[in-house]
């Protein structure tokens, strides 16, 4: 028995969520998203509640219960608050500021990177103390999510001297260099 799948998803006001031909859609004040449950699961939308059911008791329909419960409730949850994800960007010279549709970061190279906003996701940059803050916001959390990986790629924290683009709480495990 799936301890996620049995738990009902609770729909908050100001939240319309509508279910047809398998395709479930919520509406909210960040937005519409739009999942496509699978066809081994039961959803059904009820007194400002979702619940989820697996249909048979094949292994497929055991794996699918939880995992429709947990994007049913990311899309409840992301068209009504939001999700977002915080990046420090550690270094000396190494910046990062919004502007316009780009997000344009200074990490070391011989150039800056441009990386163009997607549509659907916010992203502000803030210099609170010594490292920049990137705040990377939106409706979708496997987008939000996305976007934080694409920009940290550009440049990993390495074990030496712990500059790059991490996670904000990220602990990186550092070496030690090398001896004479």
């Amino acid at each position: 028995m799936s301890r996620i799948g049995k738990n009902p998803v609770s729909i908050p006001s100001g939240v319309e969520v509508q279910l047809a031909d398998g395709v479930m859609t919520a509406k909210g004040k960040l937005g519409e998203l739009q999942l496509s449950v699978d066809e081994n699961v039961d959803v059904t939308v009820e007194d400002n509640e979702i619940t989820v059911r697996p249909i048979g008791d094949s292994k497929r329909a055991r794996q699918m219960w939880g995992t429709t419960r947990s994007l049913v409730d990311n899309l409840v949850v992301g068209v009504s608050e939001g999700f977002d994800v915080k990046l420090e960007v550690q270094g000396v010279g190494y910046r990062a500021d919004v502007q316009g549709k780009n997000l344009v970061l200074a990490l070391g190279y011989s150039h800056p990177i441009e990386y163009p906003i997607p549509e659907g996701i916010t992203i502000t940059a803030e210099r609170p103390q010594n490292n920049y803050i990137v705040t990377i916001s939106g409706a979708n959390k496997q987008r939000v999510g996305q976007v934080a990986a694409e920009i940290r790629a550009f440049r990993k924290p390495e074990p030496y001297k712990g500059k790059g683009v991490r996670y904000l709480g990220e602990y990186v495990r550092r070496k030690e260099g090398k001896k004479k």
